[in-house]
């Protein structure tokens, strides 16, 4: 969708209508902050799902893991929460392409000269992207400035097999602030939180003898 549309609002909201972490979720979060120093020492456990959204510059081995001890990236950080990448096609091309096997496998290896080390990375990623450089292109309200062939060259960066590896995908149009202020009809976040507790404990119920608790993990 065009700037302004509410993209990076409403996947910042996301986290709050995602299910409070169990034990299990929450001891794996921990073990992943503490490997990383990034545990505070008043905080002993990971109470609240990660929400990560790091700058379009990061290197692989920021988003992957890494360095000479390798430690956990934004990926494995991420871990049971979500990963936010704002700009998507502002990433360059190899550190997005990093992600398609932790996406596949929810899992990462770092491998080095003299070991190897993997890391679970289990996440939810949302991405927004602009629909060209400008970021007008089919917006009704103001004409977007990009010539075909930079378009098609915004769009290319991101490969066929990245985005097979994504579920939804959504178009966000212009949102006229009269309709938001005149609709009537508003949901607190914790309101849709319970449907969605409610949704994941009939599919850990329904899946229980494979451990499903989501319909990306039949796919």
């Amino acid at each position: 969708g065009p700037p302004g549309s509410g993209k990076t609002m409403l996947a910042r909201r996301l986290p709050t209508i995602l299910p409070s972490l169990t034990l299990e979720e929450s001891i794996e979060i921990t073990k992943l902050y503490s490997i990383a120093s990034l545990l505070p020492p008043e905080v002993p456990l990971v109470t609240e799902r990660p929400f990560r959204a790091p700058h379009h510059t990061i290197s692989n081995v920021g988003l992957i893991g890494g360095g000479r001890m390798p430690k956990p990236g934004e990926i494995s950080l991420a871990h049971n929460g979500v990963l936010f990448l704002d700009e998507l096609p502002e990433f360059s091309r190899s550190a997005l392409e990093s992600l398609r096997q932790p996406l596949e496998d929810g899992i990462v290896t770092i491998s080095r000269s003299l070991s190897s080390v993997s890391y679970i990375s289990s996440f939810m990623l949302i991405a927004s992207l602009n629909p060209c450089p400008c970021g007008f292109y089919g917006d009704p309200v103001k004409a977007c400035t990009c010539s075909s062939s930079q378009i098609v060259k915004y769009r290319s960066k991101i490969s066929g097999p990245l985005l097979d590896r994504i579920d939804i995908h959504i178009e966000v149009p212009r949102v006229n602030c009269r309709e938001v202020m005149e609709k009537d009809t508003v949901e607190d976040s914790y309101i849709i939180r319970e449907r969605v507790e409610s949704a994941r404990k009939t599919q850990r119920e329904r899946y229980y003898e494979d451990s499903i608790f989501s319909n990306a993990q039949m796919t």
